[in-house]
């Protein structure tokens, strides 16, 4: 007969959220992303160079216009967090960071470090 004074089972209703379990998911996210969003976009691209000149000014229309800048500053954001993320679990693999203050200041720098590389990726692909 089960006992009504065991302990629950941690869940996400139990835990407040964290920047730590943000830079967690936006890690796995991010991987998801690139695996799945970059293949599909290398594909079209491929296909589109394969296809003839037509299919791949339709490609390069798409993708110069306001919906392929968005996927792709996406996409440069996604490679950054996910770089920066596996440097930070890198460190915490050698047991450095996981003290309260250390594991919350490396997961506030991934996220400011991959928003700051992806404007400076941009700017210089804009505007030099």
């Amino acid at each position: 007969m089960a006992s009504v004074n065991r302990p629950l089972s941690p869940h996400l209703g139990i835990w407040r959220w964290r920047v730590h379990m943000l830079v967690s998911i936006l890690h796995r996210a991010t991987g998801d992303g690139l695996a799945i969003g970059g293949t599909l976009l290398f594909l079209w691209w491929l296909v589109a160079a394969a296809t003839g000149p037509e299919a791949y000014e339709t490609f390069l229309s798409i993708a110069s216009g306001w919906v392929g800048i968005t996927i792709l500053v996406a996409l440069t954001w996604a490679v950054y967090q996910h770089m920066m993320s596996g440097i930070r679990h890198l460190a915490m693999d050698t047991g450095w960071g996981y003290d309260l203050a250390t594991s919350k200041l490396t997961a506030i720098l991934t996220i400011l470090a991959s928003l700051t590389l992806t404007a400076i990726t941009w700017a210089i692909i804009l505007y030099v």
